[in-house]
């Protein structure tokens, strides 16, 4: 019997259909276990205090209380619990406006089986976590706004240089690829490389950069010119 520590997670979503859709994909990860489910960010607060989750599946948009206004009420009140928010919208905006609220992940709804179950583990592991697609959007605004303020020094003689005195060759080319906002899958096949593959090469670059997930390891990359952006 494994004895990796059990995920108790609340799914909340007015959508009955995709959230029996997210469930059934929990199910399947032994580890996981969906505690309660809920059909408004207004039943959030009460179902965190009644099932005690380690992580709340929060949809964005709901008719009462959106995912963002309720996010805000459990970061305050039950600071222990983490929060990933579920969504259709990749704008840079909804983005950040998740984050500061306090969640800890962002996903997109168009999201796979896998990076639901990466990201629930890596959330719970205390890390953040958002949709590949997400990342490269941020990315984009992080160097569009460094390019309108390029008078100031901080800004100045940023040049592109891979880190390969950290870095093998091929860590560096799935560092860029998480850069371009690439999942997994999506670096496999440009590199004709495995998904396992992949994984471990991420697993190693996370731990030779000394950070906690794939977002912090792009966003230090960016700040430190190892990355191209377009």
């Amino acid at each position: 019997m494994s004895n990796e520590k059990r995920i108790r997670l609340v799914l909340i979503d007015d959508h009955k259909l995709f959230r029996e859709g997210v469930k059934r994909i929990l199910d399947f990860e032994p580890t996981f276990e969906v505690v309660a489910e809920g059909n408004d960010g207004s039943e959030a607060a009460k179902l965190v205090k009644e099932n005690n989750p380690d992580v709340v599946l929060m949809d964005i948009n709901m008719p009462e209380t959106n995912g963002v206004q309720a996010t805000a009420d459990l970061v305050r009140y039950f600071p222990e619990t983490k929060v990933i928010i579920l969504s259709i919208h990749d704008d840079e905006s909804y983005v950040t406006h998740a984050l500061k609220t306090g969640a800890q992940g962002y996903l997109l709804k168009e999201m796979d089986a896998d990076a639901l179950i990466e990201a629930i583990k890596v959330v719970s592991d205390g890390g953040s976590y958002l949709h590949p697609k997400v990342t490269h959007n941020l990315v984009k605004e992080y160097r569009r706004l460094a390019k309108e303020t390029s008078s100031s020094i901080a800004n100045k003689g940023i040049e592109y240089r891979q880190p390969l005195h950290l870095l093998t060759k091929r860590e560096c080319q799935v560092l860029q690829l998480l850069a371009d906002g690439k999942s997994n899958r999506a670096v496999a096949e440009t590199l004709y490389i495995s998904e396992k593959t992949v994984k471990n090469h991420v697993s190693n670059i996370l731990q030779k950069m000394n950070v906690n997930d794939r977002t912090q390891a792009v966003v230090s990359a960016i700040r430190k010119g190892w990355v191209e952006v377009i």
